[in-house]
C-alpha cells in the first residue's frame, strides 16, 4: 500500500509499504480521509522530539473498520465508520485520574509513536481503544468532516477554559482553519458578540473571513492591531482573545488589548528556540486578566466535535477547501505551507 513515511527532517517519502496486520487488541481501518495541518509541515521540515523512528505521518484520521481483533475493546464491527483521536492519553496517571486527559504526562500520539493516517490502511492501537478514543461517526457526517473533528476538538478544549459569554467581543489571531473553527465555536456554541479576525496574510485573511463571516478583519502587517481593537471597543478592549498562531508578538498584543477581566487563550505554541514573550505584569494584575494555555484535546472533546458537526451547530464542510489524493499528499503540504486553502484533506 502507499504511505507517507517520515525518515528525517526534510526527508519525507511517499512509498510502497506492506499493508499492516491487525493484532488481537487492535482495530484496522481503511483510511477515507486524513486532513493536514501546520504541524504536519513543521514535522516535515524540522522533525519532532516524539518521532524517533521511521513512521507514517498523519493524525487527523477518519475511516472504515475492515478488521477487528478478537480481544479489541469497544465492540466495533467491520463496516463501522470511525474517527480516531490524535493525542492518546495513558488513562492511568494523576492527570488522567483528575479528568485532565489533554495534559496526560504519558501522552503518545497517532502519527508520532504510532503509524498515522497518510496511508491506505491504519492500525488503531490498543491504547486508543483503552481510553475510548475511536469514535463512531454520525450517519449525517462525512469522512472529510469527521477528519476535521480532531483540530476542532482542540479548539473546543481551549474555549471551555475561557468562559465566553453572550455578547463578548472576541479577537482571533490566525486566519487558518483553527482560527475559522474558533470563530464558529464562539458563535455557534457560546453566542458571543462581534468576532474580528487578525492575520498578516491578506489573501488568507480575506478568504477565511468570507468563509466564516467575521464581523471584521485586521491586517496586522498594515495597522496597529491593539490600537484598532481599542478603537472598535471604545477603549475598553476585547473580552476574549485567542492566539491561534505561533507568533510571539500576538501573545504580547493579546495582553495589551484585553479588557478588564479579559480572557486570553495562548492556543498556538511558540517556536522551541524562541518561547519567551514580554509581559506587562501590571496589565495582568490591575485588569485582572486570565491567561490560559491550551494543549490538544481529550477523547471527550473529539466526541463533542462530532456532535456539533452532526447537529449543524458548528459546520466544517465548507472550511475543507481542498481534497487531494494520497498520491499527491506532498502537494497538500505545499497548499498548507502557502496558506492557499483553509483546510486541506487527503483521500487515499
Amino acid at each position: 500500500m502507499k504511505a507517507l513515511r517520515f525518515y528525517a527532517p526534510g526527508d519525507v517519502r511517499l512509498e510502497d509499504v506492506p499493508e499492516p496486520t491487525c493484532g488481537p487488541r487492535e482495530v484496522k481501518i481503511k483510511v477515507k480521509n486524513c486532513s493536514t495541518c501546520g504541524t504536519d509541515v513543521k514535522i516535515r521540515n524540522n522533525g519532532h522530539v516524539n518521532i524517533t523512528r521511521v513512521t507514517t505521518m498523519g493524525h487527523e484520521v477518519a475511516g472504515e473498520v475492515v478488521e477487528v481483533g478478537a480481544e479489541a475493546r469497544g465492540g466495533f464491527q467491520v463496516g463501522d465508520r470511525v474517527q480516531c483521536i490524535a493525542a492518546v492519553p495513558c488513562g492511568d496517571c494523576y492527570e488522567c485520574g483528575k479528568g485532565w486527559m489533554e495534559v496526560c504526562q504519558n501522552q503518545t500520539s497517532v502519527g508520532y509513536q504510532y503509524d498515522g493516517g497518510f496511508a491506505e490502511y491504519m492500525i488503531v492501537p490498543e491504547q486508543v481503544l483503552k481510553v475510548d478514543g475511536l469514535n463512531r461517526i454520525p450517519d449525517n457526517v462525512g469522512y472529510d468532516e469527521a477528519s476535521a473533528a480532531e483540530p476542532f476538538a482542540c479548539a473546543i478544549n481551549a474555549q471551555e477554559q475561557l468562559g465566553i459569554e453572550e455578547g463578548d467581543f472576541v479577537v482571533v489571531f490566525g486566519a487558518g482553519p483553527i482560527g475559522c473553527m474558533h470563530i464558529r465555536i464562539a458563535r455557534g456554541v457560546h453566542n458571543c458578540g462581534q468576532v474580528w479576525l487578525v492575520d498578516v496574510n491578506a489573501e488568507r485573511l480575506a478568504m477565511s473571513a468570507a468563509a466564516v463571516d467575521a464581523d471584521g478583519t485586521i491586517n496586522a502587517a498594515e495597522e496597529d492591531v491593539v490600537a484598532r481593537v481599542m478603537e472598535l471597543t471604545g477603549g475598553r478592549g476585547a473580552d476574549v482573545i485567542i492566539t491561534a498562531t505561533p507568533a510571539n508578538i500576538t501573545q504580547e498584543q493579546a495582553i495589551s488589548m484585553a479588557a478588564r477581566n479579559g480572557r486570553i487563550s495562548f492556543f498556538g505554541g511558540l517556536p522551541k528556540n524562541d518561547p519567551f514573550i514580554k509581559c506587562d505584569s501590571n496589565l495582568v494584575h490591575y485588569r485582572q486578566l486570565h491567561i490560559h494555555g491550551a494543549n490538544g484535546s481529550s477523547p471527550e472533546h473529539n466526541r463533542k466535535a462530532l456532535e456539533y458537526i452532526s447537529t449543524g451547530q458548528v459546520p466544517v464542510k465548507d472550511l475543507i477547501t481542498a481534497h487531494v489524493p494520497l498520491v499527491d499528499v506532498l502537494d497538500a503540504f505545499e497548499l498548507v505551507a502557502r496558506g492557499e486553502a483553509i483546510k486541506v484533506t487527503v483521500e487515499p
